[in-house]
Parts: structure tokens; sequence; C-alpha cells
């Protein structure tokens, strides 16, 4: 079965940008913003590479069968504050919003046959928050953006953060994976 691990994965992402006033956010962001908002292609390519990398690390935690799938797929939806304060109330019981939230698919105890198409989960990430916090940590949106992302994407693989210890691991993990199709920045 390793062999299986090395090859390319066949990624279907279904990217929504679906924030509750369109114009209040393309406003404020600049026409490269605006195509990673919209356009699936380099969020594809992203997280097809991150998941690929975590897969080939025996040592990572990635559920068996993400490991030895040749197909998965995953939804991406880029919202707004108010979605993301809903979301965050229906799920997790707090009225307020956040910038990532992660709905993982994958029950570890599935087996399935490896021809088929495993289901990740979604990644729902707030823009208006991403746009704060790039303002606080003085870097491009697009980074947050692929920061929240690359977090939320460890999520659905099983990731967790319950001590700063794991925490700590999960944040240096998040930035080798952004080094692998552009710019590191650090958080």
């Amino acid at each position: 079965m390793s062999a299986n691990q090395s090859s390319p994965i066949n990624l279907d992402l279904d990217l929504a940008f679906h924030p509750a006033n369109d114009d209040a956010l393309t406003s404020l962001v600049d026409a490269d913003t605006k195509r990673r908002l919209t356009n699936a292609s380099p969020w594809q390519q992203d997280l097809k590479a991150w998941i690929e990398s975590v897969r080939r690390d025996p040592t990572l935690t990635c559920p068996e069968i993400v490991r030895l799938s040749p197909m998965l797929s995953l939804g991406l939806q880029l919202t707004d504050d108010a979605t993301m304060t809903e979301l965050n109330h229906s799920w997790r019981q707090r009225s307020e919003t956040t910038d990532v939230l992660s709905f993982p698919a994958v029950d570890n105890s599935l087996v399935l046959p490896t021809d088929t198409c495993v289901e990740l989960g979604d990644i729902v990430v707030s823009v208006q928050t991403a746009q704060r916090q790039a303002k606080q940590h003085s870097h491009e949106l697009g980074l947050e953006l692929r920061w929240l992302v690359s977090h939320g994407l460890l999520h659905l693989l099983g990731w967790d953060h319950p001590t700063d210890q794991s925490l700590k691991t999960m944040l240096s993990y998040q930035e080798q994976l952004l080094s692998i199709n552009g710019k590191v920045h650090h958080h």
C-alpha cells in the first residue's frame, strides 16, 4: 500500500465565497486577493500540496483512509463575521465571530474501498476577521487566509490543540505548509 502514499492525489474542492455583503468585502481587497477569494485553482494547489506533505510523513496525524485514498474532497467557504457568528453559535454555543471553523467528516473507523472519494469535511473562514488579523500582524490578507485555511485543514485531518504545546506544534507545522507554495509568515 505504501506506493499509494506518495502518489499524487486528486482533490475535489468545493469553493464558496459567501459574504452577506459582497461589496463591503470586495472593496477592501486587491485584485490578487479577490482572485484568491473566488478562484478555486490557487486553493486547490495549496491544499493538494499540504495534504501530500502530511501524507508523506508517517509521524504526522492523518487518518489512514486519507493517507491511502487517491481521491479526496473538501469544502472551503469564505464568508463574513455575521455568518461566522451564526455557525459558531450553532456548533460551539459561542455567540461571537471567529477566524476559522472546521467540520471534519472523516471517521477513523471507516473502511472504504481505496477507489472511493473520501470527503474530508468543510473549512469556513471569515474574511473580515482575517482582514483584521492581517492588519494586526502587518501582512497581506492572502497570507492570513492561507494561514487560516492550513489550520482548518489540519483540523480536518484530525489535529487538535487542547494544550499550549499541541498548539505550538500545530502552528509550527502550518508555517512549514505555507512555505511549500509561497512565502512563510510568522504569527
